[in-house]
């Protein structure tokens, strides 16, 4: 059942962060990241909203490549963890995708299969240690797919920065020189940039870049959050980075309750009044979406002013401090994250990343106007 909180999906954002990614790296193609639901905003919606501008646009996995055929989405569709078993394999040619492969397991499934893959992306582990095949590998790799006839329309070449939201790390000179080291003995494209790493400046590769033609892959900036992840104070947010929020999430004032020195807010008791005010509870919690573990303190727009959360975040509810806002009444709509307030704030409060504040947005929220 929908909830009285609401989801409001802005498509002029995403395109408009598309065109900050191309500013970073200009005349490099984009391949748009819509995958985990396009980021919480809707796996479709992000594809109609980004499909015309977007060079081609990538998924995690073969379903939701699947998805966006039948939606009738005819464009380059990237499959970022690629087939996962033979019959998988098999999809990749039935709907024209490009699959990255990461393991030999891949190679047995297109072997099983008996299909030839026109285009095919190799993933190199060049220090993520999460997918990717290692570099000493790679002659043996396009080897045998090329003998398999794979990769006739091209045999291209990508890695996953480790560290490209921290730019002086020194594991990114490693990854890149390592990459470009490697795959300058192969034609093909290249891909090494997420939007982090567009935002360091690597969507050619950087500075140890192999000669080649380079494609980038943004994805949380597409949403408006700017790519930083521990929650440090002084990181940049979306704004900052001329990104749009692409979500702005709202929810009631259902009542509001006065509040005298002493008095406690929601349970466990954990903030107490230091003097008389007002909190106003919210109807929206934990199964909205909202962070179970946002402190007091973490803020709230209301009408245009920042108010902190105070106590925990219930189920369905959460209460916020109007102390200062008297003509704040019940019915009034208060901010979650989005337009005013950058989703990034609201993650450093919780401790946690925009990543997850967007991708746990629940169902029952109502689209919003």
């Amino acid at each position: 059942m929908r909830r009285a909180a609401s989801i409001h999906l802005h498509p002029e954002a995403l395109r408009h962060n598309l065109g900050v990614a191309r500013r970073l790296a200009p005349g490099v193609p984009m391949w748009s990241v819509i995958k985990a639901e396009g980021y919480g905003h809707g796996l479709l919606w992000a594809a109609e909203a980004l499909a015309q501008t977007s060079d081609g646009l990538a998924v995690s996995q073969i379903g939701e490549a699947r998805a966006l055929r039948a939606a009738g989405f005819g464009g380059p569709l990237l499959v970022l963890q690629g087939p996962r078993d033979v019959s998988e394999a098999r999809a990749c040619t039935e709907f024209d995708l490009q699959p990255v492969l990461h393991d030999a397991t891949q190679l047995d499934h297109l072997d099983a299969a008996g299909v030839v893959l026109p285009v095919v992306w190799v993933k190199l582990n060049t220090g993520m240690n999460r997918l990717g095949f290692a570099p000493q590998v790679a002659k043996r790799v396009a080897t045998r797919l090329q003998a398999a006839g794979h990769g006739c329309g091209g045999l291209h070449w990508m890695t996953h920065m480790a560290c490209a939201d921290e730019p002086g790390h020194p594991q990114n000179a490693r990854q890149l020189e390592q990459f470009g080291a490697t795959v300058s003995a192969f034609p093909g494209l290249r891909s090494v940039a997420n939007s982090a790493a567009l935002f360091a400046g690597w969507g050619k590769g950087g500075a140890s870049a192999a000669p080649g033609d380079y494609w980038a892959r943004p994805g949380i900036m597409l949403y408006g959050a700017h790519p930083a992840s521990v929650p440090v104070e002084d990181l940049p947010e979306g704004p900052d980075g001329d990104l749009r929020p692409a979500m702005t999430v709202r929810a009631p004032i259902i009542a509001t309750q006065p509040l005298e020195p002493g008095s406690t807010v929601g349970y466990g008791a954990t903030w107490t009044a230091a003097a008389p005010g007002r909190a106003g509870i919210v109807a929206m919690g934990y199964a909205d979406g909202y962070p179970r573990h946002a402190p007091s303190g973490t803020p709230i727009l209301v009408q245009d002013r920042l108010c902190p959360l105070i106590g925990r975040v219930s189920m369905d509810m959460l209460a916020v401090d109007l102390s200062g806002l008297p003509e704040v009444q019940v019915g009034a709509m208060a901010t979650l994250w989005g337009e005013g307030l950058p989703v990034e704030r609201v993650a450093r409060a919780a401790g946690t990343i925009s990543y997850d504040v967007l991708t746990r947005v629940a169902d029952r929220l109502q689209p919003g106007n």
